[in-house]
């Protein structure tokens, strides 16, 4: 964000759920000191527990990739072995909802802060207490999956082995930060309306699949137990409002309305 911009902070928005695992969940780890014979895959671990969770950036970048699709963004930025979009035009990102939410690099003159952090999200007590004692799982928290590919010009089989956090397996809360800004380049309500941008990504990825392997079953989540409260600049240090809670995501799209008009007042 350039130097001598006035931006306030006016309110955040805390958006907590669970995520459950509907089918069985692959977001990959080091494949670094596998043994022969092992496990081709892994999933990524918390190093104190040994527990799986999900990143933060995974669930980030799997929402936005997915409101790029949905918006048609141009492909522009190089990220590592894919490309992503990115506006490099003052004029453009003032009119980006997706740019605007989940950030553009902070280099660049025109930008502003970003709206959205995403926390990491570990497995819940509940579930790890429930796979540690079911005796059933190949690998701690895990099961391991058998799959086959065919060489299509030779056909060789060619065996592997997939590591996945079983289906059923909950994990929360998710914690989702939303920034409300007002000032240089910012309006406090047109962020209020963004907010339905967020919740379009969220639709996007239970219709979707989370981490790796979803177009071969793995991946599907639901989100529940949601909660939405607020926080106002002038009273920050204060509990914050709780606006809402929400079974599911498709009662949170039916209440989003009357979520933006409470934030609004509150707000002035």
């Amino acid at each position: 964000m350039a130097n001598g911009k006035q931006i306030q902070l006016k309110g955040r928005v805390f958006i907590t759920f669970n995520i459950e695992a509907v089918t069985g969940l692959h977001i990959g780890g080091t494949e670094s000191g596998i043994e022969i014979g092992g496990v081709d895959k892994t999933v990524i671990r918390d190093p104190l527990t040994n527990r799986p969770y999900i990143p933060g950036s995974s669930l980030k970048g799997k929402v936005r990739s997915l409101l790029e699709k949905y918006k048609g963004l141009p492909q522009n930025q190089r990220i590592g072995q894919g490309y992503i979009h990115s506006c490099d035009q003052k004029d453009e990102y003032s009119n980006c909802d997706v740019c605007q939410v989940f950030g553009v690099p902070g280099e660049r003159d025109f930008a502003t802060p970003t709206r959205l952090v995403v926390r990491d999200v570990k497995m819940t007590e509940a579930s790890a207490k429930a796979l540690e004692e079911s005796g059933r799982t190949d690998l701690p928290y895990t099961e391991v999956k058998a799959e086959v590919s065919i060489d299509r010009v030779t056909s060789k089989a060619n065996p592997r082995q997939m590591e996945r956090v079983p289906a059923g397996t909950v994990f929360g809360p998710a914690e989702l930060v939303y920034s409300l800004y007002d000032g240089d380049g910012c309006r406090v309500h047109k962020d209020i309306e963004r907010l339905r941008t967020l919740v379009e990504g969220l639709q996007l990825l239970e219709d979707d699949y989370l981490g790796g392997l979803g177009s071969r079953g793995s991946g599907k989540i639901c989100l529940k137990d949601i909660k939405v409260m607020l926080r106002v600049g002038e009273t920050y240090a204060e509990a914050p409002l709780e606006l809402g809670a929400f079974g599911s995501l498709q009662d949170l799209v039916k209440g989003l309305g009357t979520l933006q008009s409470q934030i609004r007042q509150r707000l002035g």
